[in-house]
């Protein structure tokens, strides 16, 4: 096996390290251990923001071309953005008691539609749909502990957004605005991390603080899926 080869069975298997990380993190969270799990769902997302640029370097997909690493990332996101946080939701108590379970069947059952789009990412580099951002929404439910028919709004919404064809930003392969929009991603990553660091005692001040780059991605996002929809 040359170098170049076993370089990118380590990214392959970088990649798939996430699968592991998701079921420490269901185990974690059937313990009530929320601190520790949100821990490992942090360190879900370093890894899938940075395998893309790893599997580029070693130019994975001449390399290994009968491996799909696309498949193994989808199966990854899937257990890491959308099962991982959907238990938590049930675990968490977030969500109203009489209908916690369907409720958390939901973003299951979106997302599964939302990954098997055959243009799930677009062509110029965007997601299609909501893109499955069930870890974020968790860990906000839980850090802002508003009313649990909110946090039931909020999931009927966003599951219901995955079927619509809004284009959202790819952060790190965005073709507009990647520059400010990574950079604003690092600076919200930090605030996440000092977050979960003060857990279970977060600032509810940073926590508001933090929301503004959810609410730029998604202004955003919604700006340039409607400017192209009309050219």
């Amino acid at each position: 096996m040359s170098p170049r080869v076993a370089l990118a069975w380590l990214v392959h298997l970088y990649t798939a390290s996430g699968a592991a990380l998701a079921l420490f993190s269901l185990l974690l969270i059937e313990r009530g251990r929320f601190q520790e799990a949100f821990w490992l769902m942090t360190l879900a997302v370093l890894i899938d923001a940075s395998d893309g640029t790893l599997a580029r370097l070693v130019r994975i997909k001449e390399t290994i071309p009968w491996f799909d690493g696309d498949r193994l990332e989808d199966i990854v996101d899937y257990l890491n953005y959308v099962l991982v946080p959907s238990l938590f939701l049930i675990r968490a108590d977030l969500l109203p008691q009489a209908d916690a379970w369907w409720l958390a069947a939901l973003p299951l059952l979106a997302s599964a539609y939302g990954f098997s789009q055959k243009e799930a990412k677009t062509a110029d580099h965007f997601f299609l749909g909501f893109p499955s951002y069930w870890n974020i929404v968790a860990f906000y439910l839980y850090i802002l502990q508003i009313p649990r028919w909110v946090n039931a709004f909020l999931i009927l919404m966003l599951s219901a957004l995955v079927f619509v064809p809004i284009k959202y930003l790819y952060p790190s392969r965005s073709p507009v605005l990647r520059g400010p929009t990574v950079t604003l991603g690092i600076l919200w990553g930090i605030l996440v991390v000092i977050m979960i660091y003060r857990l279970p005692d977060p600032s509810l001040l940073l926590a508001v603080a933090s929301l503004f780059y959810p609410a730029y991605y998604f202004i955003l996002s919604l700006y340039i899926s409607l400017r192209k929809q009309a050219s």
